[in-house]
C-alpha cells in the first residue's frame, strides 16, 4: 500500500513549503496536489519554480496533480464557472483543453505519474458530451504521454462518469492510454463500493479514499462513515502484487477533521496517520 495525501484537505489556504513541511515531518511520503489556483497557482512560473526547488531538497515526491474543476475552486465559495472537457460548446471546451494543459505543463518542471481527471459534472451521457470529451482526451492524452504522464479519469456522481460508463468511453474511444482512478466516497453515493471496483479494477492505477454516510460527498476519514471498509479491503488483501501496491490517496476535506489552519497542522496530519495505519492493519490482518 502506497500512502499518499491529497492536498484537497488545504484547498482553502495557499500551498506553502510550510504545509508540505508538516506533511513530511509526519511520515507520508507523497502528495497528490489539487489544482485549485487560488490553492496552487499552477500558471504562475514563480510559484512552480518555488516548489520544484523546495521538492528537489526533501524526500517528499508528488505522486499525482488533480485536474482543476472550476476556475474559482474553494472550500467556502460555490463556484459559477465549471472546467468541463465534456462541454459540447465548442470555445468552452477549448478553454478548458487549454487550462488542462496548463496543468500538465507542470510535470516539465515537478515531474508527476498521473493527472487525475473529471470528465464532467453530474450532467446525463448524450452522444455530444461523449464526442466532446473524445476531442478533448483525443489530444490531451498525447500532450500527456509527452511529459510522462498519464490521465486517469475518476468515477464521479452522475450518469457522465459512472464506472460501466468509463469503461465503455476507454473501449468506445480506442484511447488506451487513458486509465482510472477509483473514488471509494463516489462510489458508495452511486453503484457502491465493491461493485464499483470490480467494473473498473483492471484500469485502475490511482485511489481515492474518502468516506461519507452515503447521501453527501462527506470526505470524512475512513472508518467514519458508512462505507464497509472490512469488505473493500479485503479485496486488496488477495489482489495481485502490483494491485496490492496500489497508491492509496487520503482526499479529505479540511471541515471532516475540525477544520484546517496553521496552528493545528500537526495535529490534523496526526489524524490522516491514523487512518493510513488503520488502512493498512487491516489490510494486513484480511490476508492472513
Amino acid at each position: 500500500m502506497q500512502r499518499v495525501l491529497s492536498t484537497y484537505l488545504f484547498v482553502g489556504q495557499k500551498l506553502t513549503a510550510g504545509i508540505l513541511a508538516e506533511v513530511e515531518k509526519a511520515g507520508i511520503p507523497a502528495v497528490e496536489i489539487f489544482c485549485a489556483r487560488q490553492h496552487f497557482d499552477y500558471r504562475s512560473a514563480e510559484v512552480v519554480r518555488e516548489l520544484k526547488e523546495w521538492f528537489a531538497e526533501h524526500a517528499l515526491t508528488v505522486h499525482a496533480l488533480h485536474s482543476p474543476t472550476s476556475r474559482d475552486q474553494s472550500e467556502r465559495r460555490e463556484s459559477t464557472a465549471p472546467i468541463s472537457i465534456a462541454e459540447p460548446e465548442r470555445v468552452r471546451r477549448l478553454e478548458a483543453v487549454d487550462e488542462i494543459k496548463r496543468v500538465l505543463e507542470v510535470a516539465e518542471q515537478i515531474p508527476f505519474r498521473f493527472l487525475v481527471q473529471h470528465l464532467g459534472g453530474r450532467e446525463e451521457m448524450d452522444e455530444r458530451r461523449r464526442d466532446a470529451a473524445f476531442n478533448s482526451l483525443e489530444h490531451l492524452a498525447v500532450f500527456a504521454k509527452h511529459r510522462g504522464v498519464t490521465i486517469a479519469l475518476e468515477n464521479t456522481p452522475g450518469e457522465l462518469a459512472t464506472p460501466g460508463n468509463l469503461r465503455h468511453f476507454i473501449a468506445d474511444t480506442r484511447l488506451h492510454d487513458l486509465r482510472l482512478c477509483f473514488d471509494t466516497g463516489h462510489a458508495h453515493m452511486e453503484e457502491g463500493v465493491e461493485r464499483s471496483y470490480e467494473t473498473m479494477r483492471d484500469l485502475v492505477v490511482t485511489a481515492h479514499l474518502h468516506d461519507n454516510h452515503g447521501e453527501k460527498d462527506e470526505h470524512l476519514l475512513p472508518f467514519e462513515g458508512t462505507i464497509d471498509w472490512d469488505a473493500m479491503l479485503k479485496g486488496f488483501a488477495h489482489a495481485p502484487a502490483a494491485e496490492n501496491n496500489l497508491p492509496f490517496v487520503l482526499e479529505l476535506k479540511d471541515a471532516a477533521l475540525g477544520g484546517v489552519h496553521e496552528h493545528n497542522t500537526s495535529a490534523v496530519l496526526q489524524q490522516v496517520k491514523g487512518a493510513f495505519d488503520k488502512l493498512e492493519r487491516t489490510v494486513s490482518a484480511k490476508a492472513n
